[in-house]
Order: C-alpha cells, then sequence, then structure tokens
C-alpha cells in the first residue's frame, strides 16, 4: 500500500454527494429557479440576501451594513448565516434562497471544478505578508519538526478536510521540498486539535485565531508562515449565480460596491471589525480586545488564484482544473499582484 493510500481524501459517498448537488443546481438553472427576479420593498430599494461564514471574516458586510451602504446604493440587504461548510451554499444561491453567498478559495473551486454555475463577484480578505500569520501549523515544543520539509510522513490534524487548511499545509510542505504525497492528515474538533498535538495523537496541528494563539501561548512552536505562505489566496470570497448576474447586473455592481467602501472601512476602523466581532463572532472577548485585525482586500489575484488550481489538481483536492472563464463575473474586482 502506497503512502498516498492513506491519506483522508473525500469518500466516495461525498462524491456522490457532490454529484447530487450537481445534479440538483443543474436542475434549478433549466427551469429557471435562480433566484434572478429581484423584489423592490416598500421603500423603493431592490432586496437580496448573501449566505455570510459562520465563523468571521464578514465583518465588512456587516459594516456595509451599518454605515448604510448598501442603503445608499438603493439596496435592502440581509445578512443570514448560511452553512458551516460554505463551499454548500451553492445551492442556496442557485436556488434563489440568496442572491450571493461566502466561501473560501477552494470552497469556490470544488464548486467550480463541478461545473456549478456560480461565478466570483468580489473577495473579502487574502493572505498577506502585511500582517503576521493569525493561523499555522503548531508541533510541541521538542516535536522533531522544525520546518515544512520534515512533515512527510507525519500525521496532521485539521478542523476538515479537503479544504483550504489542508492545501496551504500540502502546499508548504511542497515548497519545503517535502512529498505531500506521504502526509496523513485527520480531521478533529477545532476544539481538540492543541490537544491532540499534546498528547501524541497527531505529529502536529493546522489551526488559526484563538486556537492558534492559546496553542503558542501553551508553549507550542508555530511552523511555517500560515496562509501567508501564499500571498493572495482568497480566504473569503463572494459569489453568485450565473443566472442573477447575467439579469441583474446593475443590482449585482451596486452591491459590490457598497461591500468595496464597507472594506475600505473597516481597513481604517479595527474599532467597527472588533464590535461586529463582538455581536457575531463566539470568539473571546479578550482576543477580540486584543488580536491584530487581518486586512481586508476586494480584489481577487488572479495570478495566485491559478497557482491554487493547479496544486489542488496536484493534490488531489480537485478531479480537474475549471476553465478560468468559468470562475469570475466580468466585473469582478482583479490584479495579478500580491502583497
Amino acid at each position: 500500500m502506497s503512502s498516498r493510500s492513506i491519506v483522508l481524501r473525500p469518500t466516495l459517498g461525498s462524491l456522490r454527494a457532490a454529484a447530487a448537488v450537481l445534479v440538483a443546481v443543474t436542475a434549478l438553472a433549466a427551469c429557471g429557479a435562480g433566484g434572478s427576479e429581484v423584489k423592490t420593498d416598500a421603500g423603493g430599494l431592490t432586496s437580496v440576501t448573501i449566505l455570510r461564514s459562520t465563523g468571521s471574516t464578514f465583518e465588512p458586510l456587516f459594516i456595509a451594513q451599518d454605515q448604510n451602504f448598501f442603503k445608499e446604493a438603493g439596496l435592502n440587504v440581509t445578512i443570514k448565516e448560511g452553512a458551516a461548510d460554505t463551499s454548500q451554499n451553492a445551492p442556496s444561491v442557485a436556488n434563489g434562497e440568496a442572491q450571493f453567498a461566502m466561501t473560501d478559495s477552494s470552497g469556490f473551486l470544488k464548486a467550480a471544478a463541478q461545473k456549478l454555475p456560480v461565478r466570483i463577484v468580489t473577495q473579502l480578505q487574502a493572505s498577506t505578508t502585511k500582517t503576521a500569520p493569525s493561523d499555522g501549523l503548531l508541533v510541541k515544543a521538542d516535536s522533531p519538526i522544525k520546518t515544512f520539509a520534515d512533515v512527510g510522513g507525519k500525521t496532521i490534524g485539521l478542523p476538515a478536510l479537503g479544504g483550504t487548511l489542508q492545501f496551504i499545509c500540502e502546499y508548504s510542505a511542497k515548497e519545503a521540498g517535502a512529498d505531500p504525497g506521504t502526509i496523513k492528515f485527520v480531521a478533529l474538533p477545532v476544539t481538540s486539535l492543541i490537544d491532540a498535538v499534546g498528547t501524541g495523537k497527531v505529529d502536529a496541528a493546522y489551526t488559526f485565531a484563538t486556537f492558534y494563539d492559546a496553542g503558542k501561548a501553551a508553549g507550542m512552536r508555530a511552523i511555517g508562515e500560515g496562509t501567508n505562505a501564499l500571498p493572495g489566496l482568497p480566504q473569503a470570497l463572494i459569489f453568485s449565480s450565473t443566472e442573477f448576474l447575467a439579469k441583474n447586473p446593475a443590482v449585482a455592481e451596486k452591491f459590490i460596491g457598497a461591500v468595496a467602501k464597507g472594506i475600505d472601512y473597516a481597513n481604517s476602523h479595527p474599532d467597527a471589525v472588533r464590535a461586529v466581532d463582538t455581536k457575531y463572532t463566539k470568539l473571546p472577548a479578550d482576543y477580540i480586545a486584543k488580536r491584530t485585525i487581518q486586512i481586508y482586500s476586494k480584489e481577487i489575484n488572479t495570478k495566485t488564484l491559478s497557482t491554487v488550481i493547479t496544486s489542488m489538481v496536484a493534490f488531489g483536492l480537485i478531479k480537474s482544473a475549471p476553465a478560468q472563464d468559468s470562475l469570475y463575473w466580468d466585473k469582478a474586482p482583479t490584479t495579478t499582484t500580491s502583497s
């Protein structure tokens, strides 16, 4: 048995489930149920809904709402909590439950690889070297793992398999000269990852935010630069259905314009970000007060995303590369420069 065969990957059942989602979404699009008919409220505002992530990185959305940027754009925006696995929000967008939804780069690329009728309209946040890592790989202080070159053949705990965190582990290992195909990944509750390292259940764990800080405070060592190892890696994207975008381009432009204002405001008003965290996340108050506010960015780095696609195919995280013209709405803000 090769080492690749024991690496945890999507099961046949999960692939069948993905195929079922594809069939359902395709059928919805074919019958014109893509949520393309917008409604106007009593005040003359166009009503749209966005499904946010369950964790964080959605702060600019609430800021845009609180600062009336959406209202000034003629929109009445409802921000709803979406699926815990944001890649599962695509059917909700296709069937009209929401016009927009959040996901990360891996979640969107999985949908695109399945040829789901969705396009990226803007970004909220990407990795950047301008701030210290807020996520990363943690090992015990006396671990023989000194760099990502040492993770070959080791067991790494993750909050979930097959997503951005697994991708960045494999990418960092490959860049360091290790064979990512020999890494064994196991999914554990995020609250159990640090303990799993301490007890030796896993050799290392990739975690983030308060869990990452808590691990370092407990004496664990951080390996690598987290997602900052690939500057421009999209960590939070917003997408919509192709049908909605085709029939309502003006509404979509107003929406991403208001979100852009929310991003600018968030970058210049960290206290506003902390206020949203306090109200809408489960992060501890002391962590919210002290945490580094990561930079928000609307521009999707198409060069970096191309690297992600190529690597995800090589790592077996997606079966085939989606066509570039199936990724972005033609009015989405893009760049080829990372920071």
